[in-house]
């Protein structure tokens, strides 16, 4: 998501302490470190090909971007013009699907070279962005998920996430793991693990100790961006102007 004033930040992390668990059961372990542009205020990150792509937010500075995995080296950008405030992004078959925070505007380009393709509408705000193979599945900053018309782009039907029988609100950044909807949740270092069939969580990961070693202190330097490799079972995470992006390796459920 975007950034805020102060007292919204503190706002924000007060209701984390509050509607989201004290600890994580989910285990994972460190498997590699890569370098992150730390100028990058990632929005959306996905894996295809042997390569990341990411897009980042902020008015003036929005854009998606190619990016290969092991130098962090921009391979290719396309600029999202102000006034529009970057957020997620996602790829169905040969095109790229991105959203903007408040414009109410998505955008379709060509997944090869970035070319603009359409333009669309959705009510709301627009976070964040991922596709289950037959639909395209939307984070609002809500409790909410949409899942969209991977052709026509408009909404199929909705779930509401929750835990233990509330709410949980703040989902940003998505990703599709093994059957599951991945969401970071801003402002907090926790990712839910969400039931696609009915929005219940799972399960949570706590990357708390990724951040640090991120080295980051700026409040908006969230965690967001997830990426799953499925040809080669790898899942990688950073977040906002993180100078590293990490490589872990997450247990399944069985062992």
């Amino acid at each position: 998501m975007s950034y805020r004033p102060l007292w919204r930040t503190l706002l924000v992390a007060v209701l984390a302490l509050i509607v989201t668990p004290a600890m994580a059961d989910t285990s994972w372990t460190l498997v590699k470190t890569y370098p992150h542009d730390r100028t990058a205020f990632t929005q959306g990150l996905f894996f295809h090909d042997g390569a990341l792509y990411e897009s980042t937010g902020l008015e003036g500075r929005s854009d998606i971007r190619k990016v290969a995995l092991k130098t962090g080296k921009i391979l290719q950008r396309r600029v999202i013009e102000p006034p529009y405030f970057g957020e997620g992004m996602v790829n169905w078959n040969d095109r790229i699907v991105s959203l903007t925070w408040r414009h109410r505007r998505g955008f379709v380009w060509r997944l090869d070279d970035f070319a603009p393709i359409a333009d669309f509408r959705y009510e709301g705000e627009g976070w964040g962005l991922t596709q289950d193979g037959k639909s395209l599945i939307m984070s609002d900053g809500t409790a909410q998920l949409r899942f969209l018309d991977p052709d026509t782009l408009t909404e199929q039907r909705r779930i509401t996430v929750s835990w233990n029988g509330r709410t949980v609100d703040r989902l940003n950044e998505l990703e599709y793991v093994r059957g599951e909807i991945w969401a970071n949740i801003w402002y907090d270092t926790k990712i839910a693990r969400i039931d696609p069939s009915n929005g219940a969580v799972i399960d949570w990961l706590d990357i708390a100790a990724l951040r640090k070693a991120a080295g980051v202190t700026n409040s908006e330097a969230v965690a967001n961006g997830i990426a799953w490799d499925s040809k080669r079972d790898r899942l990688f995470v950073t977040g906002k102007n993180w100078p590293k992006l990490f490589e872990i390796k997450v247990a399944r459920p069985a062992e």
